[in-house]
Formats: C-alpha cells, sequence, structure tokens
C-alpha cells in the first residue's frame, strides 16, 4: 500500500503547485476549488462527490453539490485528477496521479492505492499487445479488506474476472 508519509508528502506538493497550472490552462484559481482540490488530495480512499461536498461545505457553506460535481470533472478533463469507478454505482475520484494501482474491497468497496514496481516490464514482456503501444495502464485487485474478512470468515462473495479473448 501506498504509505501516508508519501501521500502527504505528494498532496502537499500537488497542492502547492495547482493555482499555477490552473492559470497556465486559463482556470480560475476559486476558494472552492482550491477547497476541493486539497479535500480530494488529502483523501486516502477515493471520495464520491457527496463526500468532497460535505467536506468542503464546513468552510464554503455556500457551495453547491453541482459546482462539486461540475469542478471535479473539471479536474479530470485538465488531468488533474481522475475517475475510479470499478465496482461502483458512481463515481469516486482520485487525486494521486503518479502510476499506481487499485485495490478493491468487493464487499464495503473501500479503495486503496497499491504501488507494484515493474509493472511496466511485465506487460511488455508478457506481448499479446498485436500492435498496440501502451499509453499507460492501471491493475484493479479485487479483495476482502481485513475488516470484512473479521465480519463473515469463509463467506466469499462472488467475484469478476476479466480473461482474455
Amino acid at each position: 500500500m501506498v504509505s501516508e508519509r508519501l501521500r502527504t508528502s505528494y498532496a502537499r506538493e500537488r497542492l502547492a503547485e495547482f493555482a499555477e497550472r490552473c492559470r497556465v490552462r486559463g482556470l480560475a484559481v476559486t476558494p472552492q476549488r482550491l477547497a476541493i482540490i486539497e479535500a480530494l488530495l488529502n483523501s486516502t480512499d477515493h471520495p464520491r462527490a457527496e463526500r468532497i461536498f460535505d467536506e468542503v461545505r464546513q468552510r464554503h457553506p455556500h457551495i453547491s453539490l453541482a459546482t462539486v460535481h461540475r469542478t471535479l470533472e473539471t479536474l479530470c478533463r485538465i488531468g488533474e485528477a481522475r475517475k475510479v469507478t470499478a465496482l461502483h454505482d458512481s463515481a469516486r475520484y482520485d487525486g494521486n496521479l503518479k502510476p499506481h494501482h487499485h485495490v478493491i474491497c468487493v464487499r464495503c468497496r473501500r479503495i486503496r492505492d497499491v504501488e507494484i514496481s515493474g509493472f511496466g516490464r511485465v506487460l511488455q514482456q508478457a506481448g499479446g499487445l498485436e500492435g498496440f503501444e501502451p499509453l499507460g495502464w492501471s491493475l484493479e485487485v479485487q479483495a476482502l479488506c481485513q475488516a470484512c474478512q473479521k465480519k463473515a470468515p469463509g463467506a466469499r462473495p462472488r467475484v469478476t474476472r476479466r480473461r482474455a479473448t
């Protein structure tokens, strides 16, 4: 898993540079936009827009959920965030743009970042891409978190496995 120390350092670095990247892209740097990216970067569990809204609303009581949704979509469009929607009925957002993967609890839907060094080499050596040049990748590991394992030991939900065709 990605350590808390690395995540905190990364969040501080990204937040410090965010305003300048917005200006370069012609986006206004508003207190609400800063609060939304800060909430996203400080989160460890890939929050839904509603959770970011609840957090930001404490400092900006007049912000609307629609503004949070639009801002998150804008952040995704300009490359400042990305959507993580696997196994979920609504979008979750990730402020970590460094190459990483996800482990997702199939029962409670908890998502955590995982770093797997050398995955790019494995992908290139595996072959089978037949004329495709990989530009990026993200591995999704479906699992049961410790809390869910303790709740119902031995009861494993069905997992969707994607197979090569």
